[in-house]
């Protein structure tokens, strides 16, 4: 492998549809390896649906070799026992993540459909029209969740690519601490 690429694995997590996507990096070239979701049947046990989460994310990180993940937060609705499960399946895939050692960052909807449109307030087909354009696909998207975990992954690589470095939550780092550190000429 090249020594500016490589393998980003983008998660939106769900209960019943999970998306993923892999996208690889080689230089400036982006391209979509894989972007799909897994079914997970509402009729099973949700500790059942956990086990298979665990082992997709595991299928999907050994057999595209990931580096990194990238995966939505929940974001904050009216229904609480929605939010627990999302979190528990968020939780699943990072573990899985950390497990396997790669880097985890986390970002919320509304910075991903920020960083692809530039609305952080964008609906799903703006979303999905957009990354047609950063990437060469011609396909027509079946399960928004699979363009959303695509999205993911690309505002990861977006986010690390800035100029501004970014924490492993994705976050931007802008303390005094590392200003000082990256300009030590600028302190008298």
């Amino acid at each position: 492998m090249q020594e500016n690429s490589r393998i980003i694995l983008g998660v939106d997590p769900g209960t019943v549809i999970m998306g993923y996507s892999v996208l690889s990096v080689c230089g400036k070239q982006l391209s979509m390896v894989e972007m799909n979701v897994v079914k997970l049947s509402s009729k099973k046990d949700m500790y059942e649906r956990l086990l298979l989460i665990h082992q997709t994310i595991q299928e999907i990180i050994t057999k595209y070799g990931a580096q990194e993940l990238a995966i939505e937060a929940p974001f904050f609705g009216k229904n609480v026992q929605s939010m627990l499960k999302l979190g528990r399946a968020q939780g699943v895939a990072i573990a899985v993540a950390m497990q396997k050692g790669l880097p985890v960052a986390e970002y919320s909807p509304k910075k991903v459909k920020q960083s692809i449109t530039g609305n952080g307030n964008a609906d799903k087909e703006k979303v999905w029209e957009m990354i047609k354009r950063i990437l060469p696909l011609k396909n027509e998207i079946k399960y928004f969740d699979a363009s959303d975990a695509l999205a993911v992954a690309l505002c990861h690589h977006f986010s690390c690519s800035s100029p501004v470095p970014v924490t492993a939550h994705g976050r931007k780092k802008t303390d005094w601490e590392s200003f000082i550190r990256l300009n030590p000429h600028r302190i008298s």
